[in-house]
């Protein structure tokens, strides 16, 4: 495994799904511990929380200053001017610790993934283009990547997964607009897609933390 992780579970038993947690630009792994200790899954069985962090490089809009981030921000205009190279390297990243949780006995249509911020971006570039076909994709605080070449790039066996998207009115970080038209793209694409708005800025908010709690015991469905 390139990337450290953190790991969490509730429940004594084996676990019996997986959600791997992608933090935002400048964070690490222990960002949304909090938030995951908030959820209550319990009807789920026992649940493995993997809080991957990012590598650390410098980041253009940051005057180059080094900080844990999936890929680089290399201008105001997220959709304009992408770090290609950087996002398909985190995917492959993304992509091994689906597998590793496959590996240890989690079935793939059991592994939730979810970002928030650039783990947003993340999720679902990596969750996409997934070959397995996965429980559900969260998407918090964030945009498509890549979104020209989703269409061509995209797996077949996520063509039906649930995506929940949810954004701040007020997001002064990655505006609206870029959630927005990231819904709109992937429904256009027949993608699935439960979106939520509050009224918060950039971050989390304890009715969005009820309305995901709700999503994740819809797709974690108990075996």
């Amino acid at each position: 495994m390139a990337l450290e992780t953190l790991e969490g579970q509730t429940g004594k038993e084996p676990p019996q799904a997986c959600i791997i947690v992608l933090h935002g630009l400048g964070a690490d792994g222990n960002d949304f511990v909090p938030i995951a200790q908030e959820l209550d899954l319990r009807p789920v069985g026992a649940v493995r929380f993997v809080f991957p962090h990012a590598p650390v490089r410098p980041v253009t809009i940051n005057g180059g200053y080094r900080m844990r981030a999936w890929y680089d921000i290399l201008c105001t205009d997220l959709a304009r001017k992408e770090d290609e190279p950087g996002l398909r390297a985190s995917l492959v990243e993304v992509q091994a610790l689906i597998d590793r949780e496959v590996e240890r006995g989690i079935a793939p249509e059991r592994i939730v993934l979810m970002g928030f911020s650039q783990g947003c971006a993340m999720t679902l570039l990596a969750g996409l283009r997934a070959p397995q076909r996965l429980a559900g994709l969260v998407g918090l605080s964030g945009y498509l990547p890549l979104a020209a070449s989703t269409a061509a790039e995209r797996s077949m066996a996520n063509q039906h997964t649930p995506i929940f998207l949810a954004h701040g009115r007020q997001d002064p970080i990655v505006p609206m607009a870029g959630g927005v038209a990231s819904r709109d793209a992937l429904q256009a694409l027949g993608h699935e897609v439960e979106w939520h708005d509050y009224p918060m800025e950039h971050s989390v908010c304890p009715e969005e933390i009820v309305d995901l709690n709700r999503w994740l015991l819809k797709v974690l469905k108990p075996i």
